[in-house]
């Protein structure tokens, strides 16, 4: 059987895309337009069909969806954000891509767009500030699917917070090489990674390390159960005096928190558009079932208080998509730091993304509070998007960093710190 053979052919049509007919891009270059398009097909065959068991599975025992991570990288979608010289896709505007890929992915299952953000933006970008070696070694596999990555910043008592003073894994110098003592939380990928980016201290400054899943001292923990996001399983890395070779360190030694801060902005990026992804689901769910769903005489969306609603919530998507490409653009004009647009984006859109949840589940009502409706086991449309939701609004930097990082550019740091 080919790979063309094994995919899934199956498309889940679900509501009507509003936003095919009340979005005109005008900022996206055209190869970012067509590669939404393959990129909708794409999660409308692998990830539809399969959004539903991700939203609702037990991460220790249902664990990483290996079948959907392969499946998308026989598509190639793990190709878009990289250069031609590692086999990647080779676009002109890779950023705005990849973040455009996350969007409708995430439109589905914000668990998979995860998965894709953490093995592409984040353990990909790092690797691809390496050197040309470590770009051979581990990007080509990670560009094909062959290995999965993971990126490790947080720790115990350290997440948004990574300065040097907070970060206590440490890196210490042994002959050639190094030795790596600490613990890294929410990790994730981590349960199926084949390497983990790891942030850790050298002296006074951070260094980033490539450091292989299965070098003695170094072992995964039981993955977390948590409120959303269930596919994206996240796990304790622990490092018990690993030891790595000359070759794992990243960039300089002391460099590794440039690298660091830079992947987390490209990140947030993403992030950003992961909440539009969701925000329009919930959306398109909500404006088909007021159309569709009778009360007091007609139409749900016969009602001024949802016709106000929706039109608000319709202004706040255009005005977060937007502002995701627009950080995105930035980034690929060569900007490493696209502030305040990447921060703007990041907060706005996963507030959206929250909010507009909401009110899909108070307009589906006692269905939209429901996983599966006992009468005939039909799934819930929305409660996933109410629970994957949250999320947005902590990790990558929580939405109150963001907001400093915004005050920042408004009043300079010799006021805000």
């Amino acid at each position: 059987m080919t790979a063309t053979e094994e995919r899934p052919t199956e498309v889940i049509a679900g509501p009507p895309r509003i936003a095919d007919r009340l979005y005109h891009d005008m900022l996206a270059p055209a190869e970012i337009v067509e590669l939404r398009a393959r990129v909708r097909g794409i999660a409308s065959r692998v990830v539809a069909p399969v959004a539903a068991r991700i939203a609702n599975q037990d991460e220790r025992t249902d664990g990483f969806p290996r079948d959907v991570f392969d499946a998308l990288g026989a598509e190639g979608l793990y190709r878009i954000p990289f250069e031609a010289d590692v086999d990647g896709d080779g676009l002109t505007h890779r950023a705005t891509a990849t973040a455009v890929a996350v969007e409708e992915l995430a439109y589905y299952s914000n668990s998979v767009a995860a998965i894709f953000d953490v093995h592409c933006i984040l353990a990909g970008n790092a690797v691809n500030q390496g050197s040309p070696e470590q770009r051979e070694r581990w990007l080509k596999a990670l560009i094909k699917g062959e290995t999965v990555g993971a990126f490790a910043t947080s720790e115990p008592g350290a997440s948004s917070d990574l300065s040097p003073d907070a970060v206590a894994t440490r890196a210490e110098r042994d002959g050639d090489g190094w030795v790596i003592e600490g613990r890294k939380r929410w990790i994730t990928n981590s349960v199926a990674a084949g390497f983990v980016v790891v942030l850790a201290g050298t002296g006074s400054r951070l260094s980033t390390f490539i450091v292989p899943t299965n070098t003695p001292g170094l072992t995964i923990g039981t993955a977390d159960r948590k409120m959303g996001n269930r596919g994206q399983i996240t796990a304790d890395v622990v490092l018990d005096r690993v030891r790595v070779g000359p070759e794992a360190l990243l960039g300089t030694e002391g460099g590794g928190l440039k690298i660091a801060l830079q992947t987390l902005t490209y990140g947030r990026i993403g992030i950003a558009a992961a909440g539009v992804g969701m925000a329009q689901a919930a959306f398109d769910h909500t404006a088909q079932h007021l159309k569709t769903r009778h009360a007091f005489g007609g139409p749900l969306a016969g009602m001024q208080h949802w016709q106000f609603l929706m039109a608000e919530r319709a202004t706040e998507i255009e005005v977060a998509r937007d502002l995701y490409l627009k950080a995105a653009l930035r980034l690929d004009s060569g900007i490493p730091f696209p502030e305040p647009e990447a921060a703007m984006a990041k907060h706005y859109g996963t507030r959206l993304a929250g909010d507009m949840a909401r009110d899909a589940v108070q307009a589906f009502g006692g269905f939209g509070f429901t996983s599966q409706r006992g009468a005939d086991d039909e799934p819930g449309p929305v409660e996933a998007i109410y629970r994957d939701s949250k999320i947005g609004e902590i990790y990558e930097g929580a939405n109150e960093v963001q907001k400093w990082v915004i005050a920042r550019q408004i009043f300079g740091r010799d006021i805000t710190g």
